[in-house]
Formats: C-alpha cells, structure tokens, sequence
C-alpha cells in the first residue's frame, strides 16, 4: 500500500512560512527561553579541512565521528581530529571521479544495535551498510535513481527516499531549479534468507523528499519535503511498514536532514536559511537552535521561500554569500549524548563542533 501526498492551501502556506520565521527571527526572546546556539559558538572540526561533502554522519560512544566523504565513501574522525577512509569502500570498486563516475554519500544512520552504519548515496542509488567492528562494507540495494537517505528499523527493513528521478547531480540539482513532484518514500522489508527483497513504494509525489526519521517509541515517522517547505508527520506501523494519517508537523525554509535530539525536541536542518531548527513534536512550534545566517542569506531564503510557492526553484541562491563562514552549504547535525557537543554537517571540507553545554 502507498500514499500518494496532497498539496495543502497555498494561502495557508504562505502564512505559515512568513509566522515560522517572524517566530525564529526574535532571538533575544528565544535565547531567554531556550538553548541555541550560533557561528560564533562553534569551531571548525576537523582543522585545516580534510574532509570532502560532509553531508551527514553519527557519532560512536566514545565520541568517534563517522561522516559522508567523496573521496572515501566514509571518513573516521577521532577524538583529535585525525581522519582516516572508513568502511573500505574500495573493495567495493567506489570511486568518485567525474564525469565518468559521480558518487554523493549523503545520508548517513547507525542502525538500531548501532554496530552497522548505513550510507545512501545520492547520486549512484546505492545504499551501502557498513560494519563498525569489521570497518568492511556491503552494497545492500541498488536503486535506479539516487538515494536521499536510508535507515533500518528494529525489524531489519530499510526504508530510504528518492529526492527525485536523478542519476546525478546535475539532474539532482534541476530539481531544485523547479519544483518536480517525482520524490518517493520506498521501504525494503527484512528477509532472512540470501535472496534481496525488492523495496515496495510508500509515499509518491513528494516534492523533493529528504531527510527523514523514524520514532519507534511514539510510532511517528517524519519526513522532510524540501520543495513545499513543510515537515510531515505520519503514524506508522513498523510491523507492516504502512503509514496512515498524514499531517504537517511544521513549515520551515527548505528541511532537509533531521534528528530527534535528547531533549525531545526534532532538529531540522535548513540550507536555505542556514541554520537548525527545533520543532516540538507534540505542536509544531520551532524555533532557531542554530543560526549561520548572514544578512544576504536572510534576503536570499526570502526570495527562495517566494519562489517556491509559485513553483520555482532556489539553487542559484545558495551563494557563499549565504553560506558566511560555514565551511559549505548546511545540511544536517549529528548528536550524541546531551554531555557530548553536537556537529553541524554541510557540503564543505569540515564541520562546525558546538559545546552543548
């Protein structure tokens, strides 16, 4: 069974997006209220910028990062920064050499035992699981078009999402020039024997379908739809893998990768408006938990916000004017334990590490 999505009122929309930001834009009164966070808090991790698309990645226990790299596939990054290939992609024949050959790590999620990391790469299709112990990697599903994002839930599936029907970056990124509802939400069921299970379609017509996260405590699954600026929320049945009941959690610029932080609230990143927003799942309420934004970025997720609503798309305004002092485009975090600080992930050569504290 799949759910095919519904456009909601664009008039409503339109309020919301312009309340949303109104709402985050106060941060004297959210500061008083609320942690967060800004540039001038955080340092770059590692130095010297050794890393290549660090779009998403996790943190191990012992503070470990394991993050996206183009070059590698995966990259180790200890405690002191030092940086290494994980996962031995290489056996794999993985290379990013293009034009011949683009590969786009994207995506990156432990597993629910966390001794596996899962990989989706977003120009290939291929989801990639990872072991921790065996620092070796298997190609577990081949799709035809790029892969978002991938997770696996307790009972083994991988669910992952299609932004849309690319096989690289250029037609990737056309996606983002206009609004293209071929973005999907498949799910690959659990199979204990050798043979692979082909993925069933969950969700279709979504408008560039990102980041996603799955609450096996409430039986949620939110998911960000980066063209319609909204975050939705779903009840969903692990066992059988339906979704039911669509709303929309909240209206924010642009949501891509997203991760329930150890206050509860859900962390959702923004690119176009370069920062991190924390979004109450009982409401809906958000505001700024991280904030990059620069004054051109401000006018530029003003005009991709107004772009959007009638159809158009916004890549030609994430400039590095909008990007400031982050190494790349933002595109996600990685949290650890509420002692631990947490890492914004971007499209540069380094994260940006914050002190939680």
């Amino acid at each position: 069974m799949y759910i095919t999505t519904f456009n909601s009122s664009k008039l409503l929309l339109a309020f919301l997006i312009i309340f949303s930001i109104s709402c985050s834009s106060d941060k004297e009164s959210v500061s008083s209220e609320k942690s967060s966070w800004s540039m001038s808090d955080g340092i770059e991790f590692p130095k010297d910028r050794p890393l290549a698309r660090a779009e998403d990645g996790v943190m191990l226990s012992n503070g470990t990062l394991i993050v996206a790299d183009q070059r590698y596939g995966l990259a180790k990054i200890n405690s002191s920064g030092q940086v290494e290939p994980f996962g031995n992609f290489e056996s794999l024949g993985y290379e990013h050499n293009p034009p011949k050959v683009e590969s786009g790590p994207n995506g990156v999620h432990l597993t629910p035992d966390e001794q596996y990391v899962i990989t989706a790469d977003v120009f290939s299709g291929k989801i990639y699981k990872s072991s921790i112990e065996k620092n070796s990697t298997e190609i577990i599903y081949s799709h035809e078009f790029g892969v978002n994002t991938a997770i696996q839930d307790s009972t083994g599936a991988v669910w992952f999402t299609q932004s849309t029907e690319n096989k690289n970056e250029e037609r990737l990124f056309g996606a983002l020039d206009k609004r293209i509802s071929d973005g999907a939400l498949y799910r690959i069921p659990h199979n204990d024997e050798s043979s692979s299970q082909m993925p069933e379609l969950v969700l279709e017509g979504l408008n560039f379908a990102n980041g996603f996260y799955i609450d096996e405590d409430t039986n949620k699954l939110y998911l960000s739809e980066m063209m319609s600026n909204r975050v939705l929320a779903f009840d969903v049945d692990i066992s059988s893998g339906s979704l039911s009941n669509q709303t929309t959690l909240a209206i924010i610029p642009t949501p891509d990768n997203m991760e329930l932080n150890n206050d509860g609230h859900l962390w959702v990143a923004s690119p176009l408006s370069n920062q991190i927003y924390a979004i109450d799942i009982e409401n809906g309420d958000s505001y700024v938990v991280f904030d990059a934004q620069t004054p051109i970025g401000q006018k530029n997720m003003q005009e991709g916000i107004r772009r959007i609503e009638i159809g158009n798309g916004f890549s030609d305004l994430l400039s590095p004017e909008l990007t400031g002092d982050m190494p790349g485009l933002l595109t996600g975090m990685i949290i650890g334990e509420a002692n631990q600080p947490f890492y914004v992930a971007n499209l540069g050569a380094a994260l940006i590490e914050v002190s939680s504290k």
